[in-house]
């Protein structure tokens, strides 16, 4: 297939080229446009007319703005980004002879916190923020027009992470490594993940399998607690666990000044690394005919820490 992607050279892009240059031919958008292995040409948005001499048979459209825990963005600048780059790529696939489209959203742009056990596909969105609202807002700009001789997949991923991620996992990472003790050990909170081996797999099936268009949440089998990663990365580093069990209205007193003193720890790191946020992937296996994902939690997040190393 000939296959576009946009915000090819992030991480997620970049381990979507790997997982897809062997059996496919891959063209590029992003905001900068250097070569890159495995990639037939990659083009800046300004050049996207240049395409339309390409039979592209698929786009891929992860180009977004990630969210920002410091809270430091405009609100304006992620609806540029990720409803408005969005409603650009869209329009083009519409007039174009490609037959699938998958855009990345997130389970943010359905609920920022999870009311019940599980998140699941059904739940009327309710974002909080600007991330979520300008990845919702994208989602039903594409509802709105979904032809039924194309297929249109809306994948709503869970924190992904793998080598060459940047992100929260890093941050707890380093704070073990120093040997640090864990002040959050009151809480026990459990969270889903997305590991980039599983991600990268259903995006292939996804591209090669006939599913029905829609929305789908993406996750890992398993959910795991802040305690359960913090010994996973002693585990990994040889290192005791110092879990504390300070309490949490200490910790969210700490948080707040920590949040007015721009430090790591403010009040919304530390609703994320103590929160409840376990998300469904019923759907997605269902409609993959697939009865778990390759890769477990535990092995997904080993390579990840193992990664930080080097």
């Amino acid at each position: 297939m000939n296959i576009l992607i946009t915000g090819i050279h992030g991480f997620v892009g970049s381990n979507i080229t790997i997982a897809l240059r062997a059996n496919h031919n891959l063209y590029g958008l992003d905001i900068v446009s250097p070569e890159k292995s495995g990639v037939i040409n990659t083009f800046s948005w300004n050049e996207l007319y240049k395409l339309s001499d390409i039979p592209i048979d698929a786009i891929i459209h992860l180009a977004g703005k990630a969210h920002d825990t410091k809270n430091q963005a405009e609100a304006s600048s992620y609806f540029e980004i990720n409803t408005e780059l969005t409603r650009t790529i869209y329009n083009y696939f519409l007039q174009s002879s490609a037959k699938t489209f998958i855009f990345f959203s997130s389970v943010k742009a359905a609920a920022d916190k999870v009311e019940g056990a599980l998140l699941t596909e059904e739940v009327i969105p309710e974002p909080v923020g600007p991330y979520g609202e300008s990845k919702i807002a994208a989602e039903n700009l594409i509802l709105e027009k979904v032809p039924a001789d194309k297929k249109i997949i809306i994948l709503r991923p869970c924190m992904i992470h793998g080598p060459g991620n940047k992100g929260n996992l890093n941050l707890l990472y380093s704070v073990v490594r120093k040997g640090l003790p864990w002040p959050l050990g009151a809480y026990e909170n459990r969270r889903s993940f997305t590991s980039i081996d599983n991600l990268t797999m259903v995006v292939e099936k996804m591209l090669t399998q006939h599913i029905p268009s829609g929305i789908y949440n993406m996750g890992d089998d398993e959910a795991l607690s802040t305690n359960e990663l913090i010994e996973l990365i002693c585990e990994v580093l040889g290192k005791k666990a110092r879990i504390w069990k300070v309490s949490p209205r200490l910790m969210y007193t700490a948080s707040k000044c920590g949040g007015a003193l721009h430090l790591p720890l403010n009040p919304e790191r530390l609703r994320k690394l103590t929160e409840n946020y376990v998300v469904s992937n019923v759907k997605i296996k269902q409609a993959l005919g697939m009865d778990k994902m390759p890769v477990n939690a535990r092995e997904g997040l080993i390579k990840t820490i193992k990664s930080f190393e080097s």
